[in-house]
């Protein structure tokens, strides 16, 4: 069985996670940050979850509505841990949401030969890409006073980037496939390597 390690479980990788509940892999949540009120909006949570950490809580739901087991560690991803809780996958998701934490994660990918997918919005919400390593580029910090999942302002576009990671989780998952996409309201345009 695969291992699929999620790094990061905000607006795109919590939803990415219950759309990949029925793969045939072990999953593994990774999020240092606890859920507030306003991440019920645009996450994955539910409002019993609230104060809860993030990856506890996903597995905690995905356990008791779906009967899914996957492992949880409420931590930070830094340089001191990266290769215990990244080793063992088969597959690393990034799902973060800063440029510092992709950075890490994708020299730590490159250097290990791991195969590493990441999920992105633009800091102003007009677009989203899910992209191999080998053609991803961690450069965009969100402005200040930028428009936040939070608030719902970008929420179709998150849930197309969530559902179009997942899809590419999929496809890496069952066939090996890794497929790049580009994601607007308009629509989703996908390049194969």
């Amino acid at each position: 069985m695969k291992r699929v390690v999620f790094c990061g479980v905000g607006a795109l990788g919590s939803n990415a996670v219950v759309a990949c509940r029925n793969l045939d892999a072990a999953l593994v949540l990774i999020d240092f940050d606890r859920v507030e009120s306003k991440n019920c909006l645009s996450q994955a949570f539910v409002k019993p979850s609230v104060g809860k950490n993030k990856a506890d809580a996903l597995k905690l739901q995905l356990s008791n509505f779906w009967g899914v087991k996957a492992e949880a560690f409420g931590v930070r991803v830094d340089e001191s841990n990266v290769a215990t809780l990244c080793g063992s996958a088969d597959l690393v998701v990034d799902a973060f949401d800063n440029a510092k934490s992709r950075r890490l994660l994708s020299a730590w990918a490159e250097s290990a030969g791991k195969p590493l997918v990441h999920a992105a919005v633009s800091a102003d919400g007009t677009f989203g890409l899910v992209r191999w390593d080998a053609r991803f580029v961690a450069d965009e910090e969100p402005a200040a006073g930028a428009a936040t999942c939070e608030g719902g302002e970008h929420l179709p576009l998150l849930a197309v980037v969530a559902a179009t990671l997942a899809r590419a989780v999929q496809d890496f998952v069952a066939r090996g496939v890794r497929r790049d996409a580009m994601i607007a309201l308009s629509g989703v345009t996908t390049t194969s390597e």
